[in-house]
């Protein structure tokens, strides 16, 4: 396994299953030491747990702090805390688009922001944040999600704009439908499970779930300092949902 991260410092947000706990032994295994933030990150394991909620900005500045403090610096951030949502445009009421904005929008600014002062003194910063394909392909009752998503898009290329020449990379991917807890959650809610599956796994080109491995080996990419020239990137881990159109099977 590369080190190329050896001696680098990495949060990892919502890092306690899924796509953010591979990422976060991702990024340990090439070197990096790794701080864990999670509503209950891990009470046991090999990265720095600490808990965090992404809604709350005295929350953020905390956890950032507390890394800080337990490593002396702060290098990379991969901001990937997220939360989902169903439904049509008339489905979800103001709470709601409020609750799912302040986690995977204004959370990921709070995250970036308490993390600035630290990235800027850092020779190899990075910041990879997490989007959807979603943000780039229209996906049926996902209407609040995929607005959520669209805005993580844009926002990381602003922010690359503003901190390219501070030495600060942004970079974001975009995972098709993943195989994760909280994709297992919304089948266990379907009416058949299994034929929702199935639907899923048909609906991206290599006919199956992304797994959390792929986004993690994709988020440690963008956040290796081999990547010097990436930024501004939007990657797609998505099995060619998004730039493939094939034939339908026997055509």
């Amino acid at each position: 396994m590369s080190v190329e991260m050896n001696g680098l410092v990495a949060l990892v947000t919502g890092g306690g299953s899924g796509i953010g706990a591979a990422t976060a032994d991702l990024l340990a295994a090439r070197g990096a030491k790794v701080a864990v933030l999670d509503l209950a990150p891990p009470a046991e394991g090999p990265h720095f747990g600490v808990v965090c909620d992404v809604a709350d900005r005295a929350s953020v500045d905390a956890a950032v702090a507390k890394v800080v403090e337990e490593y002396g610096r702060l290098d990379i951030v991969v901001n990937n805390a997220g939360v989902g949502a169903q439904g049509t445009v008339a489905d979800n009421d103001d709470a709601e688009w409020d609750r799912v904005l302040q986690v995977n929008v204004v959370g990921m600014a709070r995250v970036i922001a308490a993390a600035l002062p630290h990235l800027r003194t850092s020779p190899a910063a990075a910041v990879v944040n997490i989007c959807s394909i979603a943000a780039t392909a229209g996906l049926p009752g996902r209407v609040l999600y995929s607005a959520s998503k669209g805005a993580v898009l844009s926002m990381t290329l602003a922010m690359a704009a503003d901190h390219v020449r501070e030495g600060i990379r942004i970079n974001c991917v975009n995972p098709g439908t993943a195989d994760t807890p909280w994709v297992g959650r919304l089948l266990e809610k379907a009416d058949d499970p299994a034929a929702e599956r199935v639907a899923l796994n048909a609906r991206q080109p290599h006919g199956r779930l992304v797994s959390a491995d792929e986004v993690a080996g994709a988020i440690a990419y963008l956040a290796s300092p081999l990547s010097g020239s990436t930024t501004g990137t939007s990657l797609a881990v998505d099995g060619g949902m998004q730039g493939l159109r094939l034939r339908p099977v026997g055509q």
